[in-house]
Order: structure tokens, then sequence, then C-alpha cells
């Protein structure tokens, strides 16, 4: 038997210096297609006249799905850690989702 077989397979991650700092988002816009998800991450602070585009992610179908569980489960590990995630605005509210043209989306 194969012991690679077994293991499971590790990248070897470089992140740039530019990208290793972060950068901050609070509002994100979700648009699709039948071939691509568009995340546009956003930051929007008092006395700012509109939200700025910070980052724009492109991913496959397949790799949305695989983004959604992943943070699912993730926020299902920190709400076990740290308690339930308190969700501030109501549906409809100011930092309800919107539409940036394409098909509706959620944010």
């Amino acid at each position: 038997m194969d012991q690679n077989k077994n293991k499971k397979q590790q990248l070897n991650i470089e992140i740039p210096e530019g990208v290793i700092e972060g950068t901050y988002s609070n509002l994100a816009a979700i648009a699709h297609s039948p071939s691509e998800f568009v995340v546009d991450f956003m930051k929007i602070l008092p006395g700012m006249p509109k939200p700025k585009v910070q980052s724009r992610i492109v991913l496959t179908p397949k790799h949305a799905k695989r983004l959604y569980r992943a943070l699912q489960d993730n926020l299902a590990r920190y709400e076990k850690t740290f308690g339930p995630i308190k969700e501030d605005d109501a549906p409809g509210g100011p930092m309800a989702p919107f539409n940036m043209g394409g098909p509706a989306g959620q944010a």
C-alpha cells in the first residue's frame, strides 16, 4: 500500500509582503453567473460618502461552495469556543446585502 495516498496533501503557501497584513472589510457584495461567483469586500466607515471596494475575489461555483462550507465549519468552532456571535443588523437594515447589477446574491 502506498503511504503517500493516506497522507493529506500539504500546500506550501507563500503570502507576499503587501498581502500579509490583511485588508479590513466590514461589508461584502456577492454576484454570480452560471460560471463564477464574484465577491467584493468593502470598507464603509462613518463619514464615508460610499463604500470602497478593498478586494474582489472571483470563484468557481465549486470553490464558492467549498468556501461556504469552510466558513460554516469555522463559525461553528468559533462559537463553540467564544459563544454565539450577535448579529446587530436586522434584515433590511443599513448594512443589508445589496445588488451590484448581477443576479441577486447575499452577503
